[in-house]
């Protein structure tokens, strides 16, 4: 699903302080379906903050405030009848760091069902079958589908990963959120991420922040460049790198500072 502009997420105007802090200044971009598009700027340029936006997640914080409108699949995420357990279950999102919940594979894929769903969902033939399609998904049924009762903490950094993003797909989320997910990541560990984002493209709109600038070259369709809490610069990738249309783009991708 998207709006009827082909657009997952539209952010008009956006302005978020940390306290007094302004951290968003007037940001205003589209995000289109089923891209993956990175996020890219120097450390405390505002990044993640937008990121977090999307789902609002920033609100958890109540020195917080956010002004303007971000519309995710066509609705404004701050109107009075949003629901924020709706919102997550649509807009998930992957941390830093894998977090896997202290329990079982199995139970770790099945969490956000056991959440919310209800009835026939919560039968066991219907939570085996999410648990298969979710894991083959993510690339981890084959390895793991002998050790589902395992310790899910006990699983590699990148199988752990790996099931942080299967633990959201049972819910149907249409967006996925990427908070800098291979920093934590050996470089085998970071390309298998990389070729699970490219599986993934297409069905889920997936926008990632990353201070690698070869990550954000490889594996995003559009770029979207940040700077003092301001979007300078978006573009398609290859256009953003090979020809820059702002200085400050420009300075930032040669690497002359942040």
């Amino acid at each position: 699903m998207n709006d009827a502009t082909g657009h997952s997420i539209t952010a008009r105007d956006v302005n978020l302080w940390y306290g007094k802090f302004q951290a968003l200044c007037d940001v205003t971009l589209n995000i289109k379906h089923g891209f993956i598009t990175s996020l890219i700027g120097p450390s405390g340029c505002g990044k993640t903050t937008l990121l977090r936006c999307f789902n609002r997640v920033n609100e958890r914080y109540n020195y917080v405030t956010t002004k303007g409108e971000i519309l995710v699949l066509g609705k404004n995420i701050y109107d009075p009848d949003v629901s924020l357990i709706e919102l997550r279950k649509s807009v998930g999102m992957v941390f830093q760091r894998p977090n896997p919940l202290p329990v079982s594979v199995y139970e770790n894929v099945v969490f956000g069902l056991r959440v919310h769903a209800g009835g026939d969902a919560l039968r066991k033939p219907a939570l085996d079958e999410a648990v298969e399609k979710a894991l083959t998904e993510v690339n981890l049924w084959h390895d793991l589908k002998d050790r589902l009762d395992h310790k899910a903490i006990t699983l590699q950094l990148e199988q752990q990963q790996k099931l942080c993003i299967a633990r959201l797909l049972p819910l149907k989320p249409e967006i996925i959120l990427m908070d800098e997910p291979c920093s934590a990541l050996d470089v085998e560990g970071t390309a298998a991420i990389e070729e699970l984002m490219f599986a993934l493209k297409g069905r889920y709109t997936i926008v990632i922040v990353t201070h690698n600038m070869a990550q954000a070259r490889r594996t995003s369709d559009e770029c979207i460049f940040m700077l003092l809490g301001k979007v300078i610069e978006h573009r398609r990738t290859e256009e953003l790198f090979l020809t820059p249309a702002n200085l400050q783009t420009t300075e930032y991708i040669e690497g002359r500072y942040g």
